[in-house]
């Protein structure tokens, strides 16, 4: 079972972060100025003996490869900014590249929507995505070539595993996808495996997705749409929960502070798992996803999003059953995790002072109860 999981690389400085976010951002920033929204929100999260570190530095990088492998992980899917060949917090992958003591599998998702300001509510376009013409599309892929070459990039039948996250706002889809084929076959390959990160079963309703070998079932986000299904009902139903949370862990009868948004966003951690595991998948290309954790209040703030609940031991049971769905369900060596290091969404594997190396432990558990890993 190779579990990948998702990697962001915004742990260092850029100009553009300064010039949009104030002088030194990095998402440390948002993760430091994270207060608690309620009463017990275990906020903010601090990594274990404060290793705020800076991924410009090779010796983290080696750290956290060699952490994974440790612990069960089979590679990292790295973020990759590209806007019309600006490249962002390229830095980290580029290093890696070079570095072979890195040493573990990778593949890369291209996050290809515009920077805005929406972690503060504005609608400010901070550098749009447009997707130019062949000429550009092949800048594109020349610059992955190096990527997609080297012995630890992760491929299916000798063909680059290269993830999109929102294909559907691509007008060209078809005509790029078709061309990335080709030129990979002209440079030895036997083509592209092309995936997409799915938050919604109907995301590709209206498109051809026929370039696709695989639809990744992004979660936690895939899961919420079940739940979501009647948005009222639901929104009712989460409200009630979450007062009857919040009195069951204070002993009060509480509201959430400020605008009350985020009693409409508050989602019990067992109910997000229960809809994870009670899916089938919808066709052959369905990758089942898993989830270690989510609170994006340190971006958002009130309007944010919080799974409540989550402990180290209910990730393993869960994720131990999603080990096994995933190869007699969907029939797949394949899952990708969100997430490694996503520390202002809540969704980290890595070390903290709250739960230590458990959540890393329970993936290796996991693996284990599968007959994954030799005990």
């Amino acid at each position: 079972m190779r579990i990948i999981a998702f990697y962001l690389p915004q742990f260092h400085n850029i100009p553009e972060n300064d010039e949009w976010w104030g002088d030194g951002f990095t998402e440390w920033v948002n993760v430091k100025k994270a207060e608690p929204i309620y009463e017990g929100h275990e906020q903010p999260r601090v990594p274990l003996d404060g290793n705020y570190y800076n991924l410009l530095d090779d010796d983290v990088k080696i750290w956290q490869a060699e952490l994974a492998k440790k612990y069960g992980i089979y590679g990292f899917c790295y973020y990759h900014y590209w806007f019309n060949g600006k490249l962002l917090l390229e830095k980290p992958m580029e290093q890696m590249l070079e570095n072979k003591k890195v040493d573990l599998p990778f593949c890369v998702c291209w996050a290809n929507e515009p920077w805005t300001r929406a972690w503060v509510g504005e609608k400010k376009v901070l550098i749009g995505q447009e997707y130019g013409t062949e000429k550009e599309w092949k800048e594109h892929f020349d610059y992955m070539l190096p990527f997609f070459r080297d012995d630890r990039y992760i491929k299916e039948d000798n063909r680059p595993l290269y993830v999109i996250y929102r294909p559907e706002i691509i007008p060209c889809l078809q005509e790029m996808l078709a061309l990335w084929d080709k030129l990979a076959k002209e440079n030895g390959f036997d083509g592209m495996c092309f995936a997409y990160q799915n938050i919604d079963f109907d995301l590709l309703k209206d498109k051809d997705d026929s370039m696709f070998t695989y639809n990744i079932e992004f979660q936690p986000h895939y899961a919420f749409y079940d739940l979501n299904a009647d948005r009222h009902k639901y929104l009712r139903a989460m409200k009630r929960k979450a007062s009857q949370w919040l009195e069951k862990r204070t002993g009060k009868n509480l509201k959430f502070v400020g605008n009350g948004k985020l009693v409409n966003n508050f989602v019990e951690y067992d109910d997000a798992w229960n809809a994870i595991l009670q899916r089938t998948p919808t066709s052959e290309k369905n990758v089942p996803g898993a989830f270690v954790g989510w609170d994006n209040t340190p971006r958002h703030g009130k309007s944010g999003r919080v799974y409540v609940g989550d402990t180290p031991e209910k990730f393993e049971k869960y994720l131990t059953e999603q080990i096994s769905r995933a190869k007699n369900v969907y029939h797949k060596d394949l899952m990708f995790m969100y997430a490694w290091n996503e520390w202002a969404e809540g969704g980290y594997l890595e070390p903290d002072e709250r739960s230590g190396y458990r959540n890393l432990e329970a993936i290796r558990n996991a693996l284990e109860a599968n007959g994954e890993l030799p005990r």
